[in-house]
């Protein structure tokens, strides 16, 4: 990058990002770089002198591929907002994280990869926090010359990335769908003043606002969007904005919310034909994923007026108390460990039949829950012995007067005797509840159909389910796991379905019956042999920790498996927990409480049993903040610090 281009940038941005309050981890790297630092594992950001920027550069022998900056602990209690000026250049990528004091785990909040030869902007919101963090910018070039990646400023201002008032040249992040003949535009000190007045803020002509014009329309519904910054996580509260209307000879206004996988919703439009002056409208939000506020206009012909608008806040406090939305789905999650919860039989408690006239009818109905949002259902189910696959387990969703409004679910065909994990996403107007139904025609079709763990949970299984920060259910990969290379004589090996030795091994995955799990093939291994599997490092945590993961070991021959803490001193590992002998045929679960507040490894070690029925699984491990709270304690071992490692 020249010098006369990081000037005319330099010219471009003075004072981009400058006139908002600023807080702690804002840095326009012009005296330093304001207590950002490389973390030394990895790669070195480098400060530009000529153009006052911190880059990270591919090119030449010595280049690293990733380079971490890490902030100071920053102790931002109240929800803030990150402003990001930065350049992909050629190939490569840009990551924020977020990283909690005292936790092992970063959580990853914004990416970024689209290269582009001007600055660009990027909003991050960063959720109030009861502890210090601190947040962390990795960037990725490509490996050769010209790619890189650059930093020009990062400022951290209070409030939500989605509130504006407009005054500065950023615009706070909002987008602008362009049109070729009607579009928002900044307005203040040109077109149509005698019109609008005023901004709201300022009360005078200098202030900013953003407007959309009809005078260039050359079609019928000619649409202006502007579209604010995607938050980064769910948002519920009041979300406030002045708007200016003119209709003349006719426009539509309306306000959306868009998730991230583009479905929208219309939060709001307009009640009355025009407006004398600002006008405040206060909306009630309570989103349970991320999303954009977009506001629309649309004309019919040039002559279809303006709509300005300006001041968009956001509280976290409701506008309107008496229609807080009010909504808890976790009623409705069981895991059966203490009775039914709040799931109920079609009779007594004691029979899990009913008779009917063609013959046999379960039914297992869930509590009720509001209507006019989206749920989304997870659950696991088992099947053994039954001939016909079409009746043996089918889901509907029941009204409040038990009547069946939908069938959401049945198996289409017979499955393995494995348990199998679905997820339904739904959505009802009214009152309802799931209802799981079995039903068999005559006694020698019947068999056992069971359900389990399950979940609830506002939004779209699609925005809800992926990958998080010390979760591995393995169907993406090893997650960064490693086979240890210093005292196991065998490795952990990634299948799916059924292992190949008959009479041990799962039939399927945990996580949905037909994924991925890790598990060790005895035939390719002596009595006695161990194959360890480690974590990536760990951070170290000040808070206990409690690792959830589950298990499988069926088989005669059936070995050990243990849960072991590795140090970074080199001293002996440290046994957390263990189990030997078969267990069962299907997957268990296991929860295991340690504390180390130094960098770490967990290892899974399995020792092979003395004959080839010895194969050992596991799945879906997950990381938690501790202690575990009941679960399946540890037969030999047990709670270990991380002191003397």
């Amino acid at each position: 990058m020249s010098s006369v281009r990081l000037a005319l940038h330099g010219l471009l941005l003075c004072g981009f990002l400058g006139a908002q309050q600023l807080l702690p981890g804002s840095c326009n790297f012009e005296l330093g770089t304001c207590g950002y630092t490389s973390d030394a594992e990895h790669g070195s950001w480098s400060v530009n002198e000529e153009g006052h920027l911190i880059t990270v550069d591919a090119a030449g022998p010595d280049a690293q591929q990733r380079a971490v900056l890490v902030s100071p602990l920053l102790d931002l209690q109240d929800w803030s907002c990150v402003r990001l000026v930065y350049q992909v250049t050629g190939g490569g990528s840009l990551q924020l994280h977020l990283r909690p004091h005292g936790d092992n785990f970063d959580h990853r909040l914004w990416t970024a990869s689209t290269a582009s030869d001007s600055w660009l902007i990027a909003s991050v919101d960063l959720p109030n926090a009861t502890s210090p963090n601190r947040i962390l910018l990795e960037g990725r070039p490509e490996r050769g010359s010209g790619n890189s990646v650059a930093i020009f400023e990062i400022h951290i201002v209070p409030g939500y990335c989605i509130e504006c008032n407009f005054e500065e040249h950023h615009l706070c992040g909002y987008r602008n769908n362009w049109n070729p003949n009607v579009n928002w535009y900044v307005g203040g000190s040109v077109a149509r003043e005698a019109n609008l007045l005023s901004n709201h803020t300022n009360n005078n002509q200098r202030g900013q606002y953003m407007y959309v014009d009809s005078v260039y329309v050359k079609q019928f519904q000619e649409v202006a969007k502007l579209t604010s910054p995607m938050t980064t996580a769910p948002v519920s509260g009041c979300l406030s904005f002045y708007y200016n209307r003119d209709q003349e000879r006719g426009n539509i206004f309306l306000v959306f919310t868009k998730d991230q996988l583009g479905h929208y919703e219309e939060i709001w439009r307009p009640e009355v034909y025009a407006t004398a002056g600002w006008t405040q409208v206060s909306l009630d939000i309570k989103a349970p994923h991320p999303l954009e506020v977009e506001f629309e206009v649309a004309f019919n012909s040039a002559r279809g007026g303006y709509v300005a608008i300006d001041d968009i806040s956001f509280s976290p406090e409701f506008c309107h108390t008496d229609t807080e939305p009010t909504v808890d789905p976790a009623i409705a999650n069981c895991d059966f460990e203490d009775g039914l919860c709040l799931y109920r039989q079609d009779r007594a408690e004691s029979t899990a039949w009913s008779r009917v006239v063609r013959g046999y009818v379960g039914r297992l109905h869930g509590p009720l829950l509001p209507g006019s949002h989206r749920y989304c259902l997870r659950f696991y189910y088992l099947l053994h012995g039954y001939r016909r696959a079409d009746s043996a387990l089918l889901l509907y969703v029941y009204d409040q007067h038990n009547v069946a409004q939908e069938k959401l679910w049945s198996l289409s065909h017979a499955t393995r005797a494995a348990w199998t994990q679905v997820e339904l996403s739904y959505s009802k107007p009214m009152l309802s509840k799931v209802v799981f139904v079995s039903i068999c025609k005559n006694f020698w079709e019947c068999g056992l159909a069971a359900i389990d763990d399950i979940t609830v949970s506002l939004g779209d299984c699609r925005m809800t389910a992926g990958s998080l920060p010390g979760r591995c259910d393995f169907e993406g990969g090893v997650c960064g796991f490693i086979q240890d290379e210093r005292e196991d004589k065998a490795d952990w090996l990634r299948g799916r379905g059924h292992t190949p030795t008959s009479y041990t091994g799962p039939q399927g995955d945990h996580t949905t019956g037909v994924g991925y799990f890790m598990y060790i093939e005895a035939s390719l291994m002596r009595p006695g042999h161990k194959a360890r599997l480690l974590t990536s490092d760990l951070r170290g945590s000040s808070s206990p920790q409690c690792l959830v993961f589950y298990l499988h070991m069926y088989g005669s021959g059936t070995g050990i498996l243990s849960v072991l803490l590795r140090g970074g001193g080199g001293g002996p590992d440290a046994l957390l927990w263990r189990r030997r002998g078969e267990q069962g045929v299907g997957w268990m679960r296991a929860m295991v409480d340690y504390h180390c507040d130094a960098r770490h490894q967990i290892v899974f070690e399995a020792i092979r049993g003395p004959t080839l029925r010895s194969d050992i699984a596991i799945d879906d491990i997950h990381f938690k903040r501790g202690p575990c709270e009941g679960g399946y304690a540890p037969c030999e071992g047990g709670y270990a610090p991380c002191d003397g490692l």
